[in-house]
């Protein structure tokens, strides 16, 4: 039986942001190929309940012991249970925070799945779904992430059409 990993807990570990002063996150856009060789991205539900909930994508603290690829993919091995290899970050964000009463930065990398877990640290508190892009931007509820969402549209879905196309017509 493989042992369930441990999400990290604490912020003794966290990175803040000198110019907001607020916590540092990365997130990830976890995507694939579906069989008909469109883009697929996986969201993940919300914690919250009610009207501030909505689909998100994994995220959380930086840490000060991690690069910053380390923990897009621990995010979204702890988050969505998936782990795969992360492309360049896709932009650096500053949001608000309706939990706390900071600014954060955020910055998003996309992430090819290469494996969907069947046991991960938050699968009983979020569902996971894999949606085409635009659903994921029309069902995300935080303006930063939409955007995010919308960059990965223009650069990695558009590169990943074309490599699927090269790879069509080489059969």
């Amino acid at each position: 039986m493989a042992a369930v990993m441990m999400a990290r807990q604490g912020r003794e570990l966290q990175r803040y942001s000198d110019s907001t002063g607020g916590r540092i996150v990365v997130g990830c856009i976890p995507y694939r190929l579906g069989a008909g060789g469109e883009v697929e991205v996986l969201v993940i539900s919300s914690q919250k309940k009610g009207p501030a909930g909505g689909v998100l994508i994994p995220k959380g603290g930086w840490e000060l012991d991690e690069s910053m690829d380390e923990a897009a993919r621990r995010e979204a091995a702890e988050e969505a249970g998936v782990v795969g290899e992360t492309g360049p970050a896709l932009g650096r964000w500053c949001y608000r925070s309706r939990s706390y009463d900071a600014t954060y930065e955020g910055f998003v990398l996309p992430l090819r799945v290469t494996a969907e877990l069947e046991r991960w640290p938050e699968m009983g508190a979020r569902r996971r779904e894999w949606v085409s892009p635009a659903e994921a931007v029309a069902r995300c509820p935080h303006a930063w992430m939409r955007e995010a969402l919308q960059r990965f549209a223009g650069t990695v879905v558009a590169g990943a059409g074309a490599t699927a196309a090269l790879l069509g017509s080489a059969l």
